[in-house]
């Protein structure tokens, strides 16, 4: 249950937004090596992990994806602000006051708050309870001394930079789970977690398993490029 625990947790807590997910992808890889188990990556950047079988026809496919829901920047506001366009079918008022964390192309991050353009029950109290939350009606805050799309821009952040909203990973004493995006990297943890069971105690499956770590769920084609011979598959979704 530790390895359990330790790895999703530090899996919940690498930011992996569809569309960027590299970094989450190679700490699986090196998951995968550590364990003697044979990786593949597919043209899309997904790998899958071989255990040979005792049987190699009719094998199975397990698979779970390690992508999430997130956003990128949509358009660099006149006042230091940005609106964002989502990754994956989310509801905006979900993530209303979140913090979240906006890399450039060039790896650098940054924090921000996501919140309504008017968020002050104070100023705006005939509509901040009614407003409808969206891509038009949201604002991300960054969390620098800026004033102006040019002062962003100097920050190095552009359209089309991928912001994450933080996972907060919360493990209760009495032993509950609460983080974003339990779905689906509880269940990536619990695949290792087999596989781990399997390598220690020198065992192999009737039938050879491929372990698919998806990485296109949220935006509709998370499980693809399936091997040869597969016959059944367990998808956790």
């Amino acid at each position: 249950m530790n390895y359990t625990l330790d790895l999703m947790t530090e899996i919940l807590n690498i930011n992996s937004p569809g569309g960027d997910t590299s970094e989450a992808i190679n700490r699986l890889k090196g998951e995968f090596e550590s364990l003697g188990v044979k990786v593949s990556k597919t043209n899309k950047g997904a790998i899958y992990g071989t255990i040979k079988g005792q049987e190699d026809e009719n094998a199975k496919l397990i698979s779970a994806h390690i992508d999430t829901l997130g956003a990128i920047v949509k358009e660099i506001k006149s006042n230091g602000r940005l609106k964002l366009s989502n990754i994956g079918g989310f509801a905006w008022n979900s993530v209303e006051g979140e913090n979240l964390y906006i890399k450039t192309k060039k790896g650098k991050i940054y924090t921000g708050t996501i919140l309504p353009e008017k968020a002050s029950i104070h100023i705006y109290s005939d509509v901040v309870s009614t407003v409808q939350r969206n891509e038009e009606t949201v604002e991300v805050r960054i969390d620098e001394d800026v004033h102006s799309d040019l002062d962003v821009k100097n920050l190095g952040i552009s359209v089309g930079d991928f912001v994450s909203f933080e996972p907060r990973v919360v493990i209760t004493k009495n032993g509950y789970i609460k983080a974003r995006y339990l779905d689906d990297k509880a269940c990536v943890a619990i695949m290792f977690t087999a596989i781990k069971y399997l390598r220690d105690n020198n065992l192999a499956p009737r039938q050879t398993t491929h372990f698919f770590i998806s990485n296109y769920e949220e935006i509709g084609h998370g499980l693809y490029d399936i091997p040869e011979k597969t016959s059944e598959i367990l998808a956790y979704f």
